[in-house]
Parts: C-alpha cells; structure tokens; sequence
C-alpha cells in the first residue's frame, strides 16, 4: 500500500495494515520513552553518584544536578582529593521503562513493606468499585431523560436549560458538599462520578436521538403508530447502537474523574495508592498504577467493541472500534 493510499479520505486501510498501524501507537511513546531513559546525551539533567570520592555530602547512588557535580568535581582536582565518579541520569520522577515494568510486577506479588500500605489489586478493586456504582447511577437516570429530552420538545425545553447550565460547574466543586451529606467513605466519591458525567450523558444522548432519520418516523406514523409506540419501537431501536457507542465514550469520562473523585473524604483506591507512593519517592509504582488504570479503561473499551459486535452484528466491526 503506497503512503497516498494512507491518507485517502474515508477509505479504510488493509486489515494488517491497520493492525500494525495500532500496534505503533503503542510502540511510538515506549520508544520516545526509552530514548529520553537510555540515552545519556539526550536528557539526562542529573548525575548518580557510583564513587563520591572526596566529596564528603557525597553518597553512593545519590541524585545531584549536573552543575552541582561538575563544580564539586573540578573542586576536588584543584584541591587534590579523591575524585568523584558518576552516570548521567534522569530524575526520580522520570523512572526508566524497565523499572515501572519491575515495579508492576512486584506490586502483584510483594506484600506492601508499610502496614498503612494496600496491595494494588485492592485498591484497583476500590476504585472500580467507585466507578462502578457511579456510572450505573448515572445511566440510570441520565439515559431515559436524554432519550426524552431527544425525542419530545417539552422535556427539552424543561431539563436541557439548566443540563446546559449545570454541566459547566466542576464536578469536585462538590466536593465538600458531598463529604457533608453523604459522609468520608465511598458515597461522596460515587457522588462526584454522578455529577461528571449524568449532566454529559444526558446532553450527549439527547443529540444522538435527535439525528434519528425523521424518514423512519413518518413512515411509522403513517402506519398508525402513536407517541409511546413511536418512542419503544421506533426511537429506542432506532439509535441503540449509537447509544451504546456514546456510553463506551462516556464510561471513558468517569475514569477521568475516578482521581479527584478518591481525594474527598478518605483516602482510597488507586488515588491512595499513588499518593502514598508518591510521598515516598517511589516514582516507579506511580507509573506503574497509572499505566494499570490506562489499561483498565482500555480493556474494558475493548470488551465491550467485542460485546457490541455480537449484540448488533449488522454493524461494522471497524465502526465500533
């Protein structure tokens, strides 16, 4: 396939090139990464100490600016002490790819060094947990009211007025709100994924169920149909698939808020996980937790492209993905 072939308008690329193409989006910012890691004269604005010579701050395996140790090098010439050796390095919080692969797998399988300390899978559960229950109630009430909103003028008018309003309010705004009405555990997390993405969800599939074709409509109006026929048979069916894409873009939304969500209240969740590594300087296990939500989210994307293929097989594979 020639490169102009790449950049045709609408046309899809060949399935292998397509699979290769995805693979690359991947392969891209690892390299990016291991470029700026392994690399010394790339970045790499730090020095690791190997010896520190006669440098008496000095100690083996110690992080310092690279000016820092060149003046404390050219120090210890002039003054004829031991010399101080070292290897340039990036900072703590720019760990190598091969140290957050370490630092994933030994989060599964070494037990926490501190007794205040959860094992990642633990919090990994809190925190889908948290999602969970948010995104349930958020559906349950925001995908009836957009379908209504979409469908009939008179609710439009009545909730898409302050929907529109709402939506602009930052949801941890509420935070405070929600400790005080709800308590410091997991309800006033659940809370604030509700108000994220219920005002989002109803406006989105509000705009979904009005790009129905009106075709579909008239035809069945013609044939006698009435306004909660219209609604079940024709309206529902009409945009399920849509619907169903719109809510794997908005699940994607609550996984934006989960770390802000965990910070109200009592620490939990992957939130407390990074944050206590963080205090900590463990740089390597914050990545690690990072990556592992990307993962999450993008395996569960995966699986439900997967689940919609087989529950409306009549679209597109490429179209859900």
């Amino acid at each position: 396939m020639s490169s102009l072939q790449w950049f045709a308008v609408r046309k899809e690329l060949r399935p292998r090139t397509r699979l290769a193409t995805a693979f690359m989006s991947f392969v891209l910012p690892l390299l990016v990464w291991s470029l700026v890691s392994y690399v010394p004269w790339i970045w790499h604005p730090k020095v690791e100490v190997i010896d520190p010579g006669g440098v008496s701050y000095f100690t083996r395996d110690m992080l310092v600016d690279r000016e820092v140790f060149d003046a404390e090098l050219a120090t210890a010439r002039e003054e004829h002490r031991a010399l101080p050796t070292g290897r340039p390095a990036n900072p703590i919080y720019l760990p190598a790819p091969h140290q957050v692969a370490r630092a994933f797998y030994k989060a599964f399988t070494t037990e926490p060094k501190r007794h205040s300390e959860k094992w990642l899978h633990e919090s990994l559960w809190e925190s889908i947990q948290v999602i969970f229950w948010g995104f349930f109630l958020s559906s349950l009430f925001g995908v009836p009211l957009g379908i209504l909103a979409g469908t009939y003028d008179f609710v439009s008018r009545l909730f898409e007025p302050f929907v529109e309003f709402f939506r602009y309010l930052p949801a941890p705004a509420f935070g405070a709100l929600a400790v005080a009405i709800l308590g410091i555990y997991h309800a006033p997390k659940i809370a604030i994924i509700f108000i994220g993405t219920f005002f989002q969800q109803v406006l989105v599939i509000a705009n979904t169920t009005r790009k129905l074709d009106p075709s579909l409509l008239e035809a069945a109006q013609t044939l006698g149909a009435k306004n909660i026929a219209l609604l079940f048979r024709v309206v529902i069916p009409g945009i399920v698939t849509d619907l169903y894409k719109d809510m794997r873009i908005l699940l994607g939304w609550a996984w934006t808020y989960l770390i802000v969500a965990e910070l109200i209240g009592t620490s939990s969740g992957i939130t407390w996980f990074i944050t206590q590594q963080a205090r900590y300087k463990n740089f390597d296990n914050v990545f690690a937790a990072i990556m592992m939500i990307g993962i999450l989210g993008l395996t569960t994307d995966l699986l439900l492209a997967w689940l919609g293929r087989r529950i409306f097989p009549w679209q597109k594979a490429a179209a859900n993905l």
